[in-house]
């Protein structure tokens, strides 16, 4: 009877004493726990693995609205493809609205949201077989709408598209998910506007890097329809991109640094020739790095997808296409601006705005400057890839291209415990 009675008192004594119900409620030991944790959000977006404060579920956080409303006020639009197709809907919608009800009422009124969607500034004088555009303050409105636009498609192809593929070729870490789903994007992205690019150079007089029309007959402010929505659609990507590096809705890599750097020199140069009037040598450059990015998203996805044989073929292809088209086309295109800037007439070399000349002697070394930069983030990751390269020869398998910058630890820990 003692006996009984002295384990009891032991177990009475080890039994926590009941605090409150928000102790219950909290208690992950709890065998009634499981209701009252925050629970992941079905579809959860790829930023919810990194530490962005915009990424935080909105469940976490007590008394949080849901909605495109609080979605704009936390700037979740960008990473929430519902919120962002919202957006997207809102100006689509009135557009359709003003072309059904305006030929009634207001008959003789351009459509208000039609900036939003389509390129501005068509030239009257211009043929009606071969229009031209100029640049005006309505290219910003056009611009917001489509950085709305990537911020969707990006959601959409990595959390619809890429996801269910990524599973299917046996990945299943939230972090290589992810990746996966980016270079996914990527390579949609890369290998479309290096197409659209190409397309467009073929129209132009500066193919294949003709460097010599950069020049001649600036300035070149009479823009086809095609070369305009083409620069201002990459105008969208980069800022877009710039948004999600600066909010950190990608886990940062160890080259954040650079990335963040290779962002702002790109705007700088995408928005300095579309300004500018240079929009042939604008085009001459996208193309040197689309091409080569679609190659490293390509290579990538092999990779993650365990094609190693394939992955050997496309790593090389990359190396040849990235060498090329980001360092030998890139030097030739710095050599022109410093060898062959003298090609633009005189009475062009002024600040003349309304005319649309811009490019005083002191223009040329104003796109030196930020090009020189390019070049030198350029070497930095030819330098970073050449040395995967060597070490994957070394051990006999290839390895991913910047793999080793990209990584976690946790997930290196992981595999090495599977495997």
């Amino acid at each position: 009877m003692s006996t009984h009675t002295s384990s009891k008192g032991d177990i009475l004594k080890r039994r926590p004493r009941a605090a409150s119900l928000h102790h219950i409620e909290t208690d992950k030991g709890h065998y009634r726990t499981e209701p009252f944790v925050v629970q992941t959000p079905m579809g959860s977006d790829t930023p919810d693995s990194c530490n962005s404060p915009v990424s935080v579920p909105r469940s976490t956080v007590p008394g949080a609205k849901q909605g495109l409303l609080s979605d704009l006020l936390t700037a979740r639009w960008v990473v929430n493809p519902v919120s962002s197709f919202k957006l997207l809907m809102i100006p689509i919608i009135l557009y359709i609205n003003w072309e059904l009800l305006a030929p009634y009422i207001a008959p003789d009124l351009p459509n208000p949201i039609a900036p939003l969607i389509f390129i501005s500034y068509p030239i009257p004088s211009s043929s009606p077989d071969d229009p031209r555009y100029a640049k005006g303050y309505l290219d910003l409105v056009f611009l917001a709408f489509h950085i709305v636009f990537y911020s969707f498609l990006r959601q959409f192809v990595t959390i619809i598209l890429c996801r269910p593929i990524a599973r299917h070729f046996g990945i299943k870490k939230q972090a290589k998910l992810d990746r996966f789903g980016e270079q996914g994007y990527a390579l949609l992205y890369f290998t479309v506007m290096g197409a659209w690019g190409f397309r467009i150079m073929g129209q132009l007089p500066t193919w294949w890097y003709r460097t010599e029309h950069f020049w001649i007959g600036y300035p070149h402010w009479q823009m086809k329809p095609e070369l305009k929505r083409y620069f201002l659609m990459h105008a969208a990507y980069w800022c877009q991109q710039l948004i999600v590096l600066l909010l950190r809705l990608e886990k940062p890599r160890k080259d954040y640094n650079e990335l963040i750097a290779h962002h702002f020199v790109t705007l700088w140069l995408v928005g300095w020739g579309y300004l500018i009037n240079l929009t042939f040598i604008g085009n001459a450059i996208y193309m040197s790095m689309d091409i080569p990015d679609a190659c490293l998203a390509f290579s990538k996805l092999l990779n993650y997808m365990g094609w190693h044989r394939l992955k050997v073929v496309s790593l090389a292809v990359f190396l040849v296409s990235w060498t090329y088209f980001r360092h030998y086309l890139n030097l030739v295109i710095l050599w022109s601006v410093w060898s062959e800037f003298d090609l633009i007439d005189e009475s062009n070399r002024v600040w003349a705005p309304e005319t649309g000349a811009w490019l005083v002697w002191w223009m040329k070394y104003q796109m030196l400057f930020p090009i020189s930069l390019l070049q030198m983030l350029n070497v930095f990751w030819y330098y970073l890839i050449w040395r995967v390269v060597i070490r994957s020869l070394r051990d006999v398998e290839v390895d991913d291209v910047r793999s080793d910058d990209e990584d976690d630890e946790d997930d290196e820990d992981t595999d090495s415990k599977e495997d």
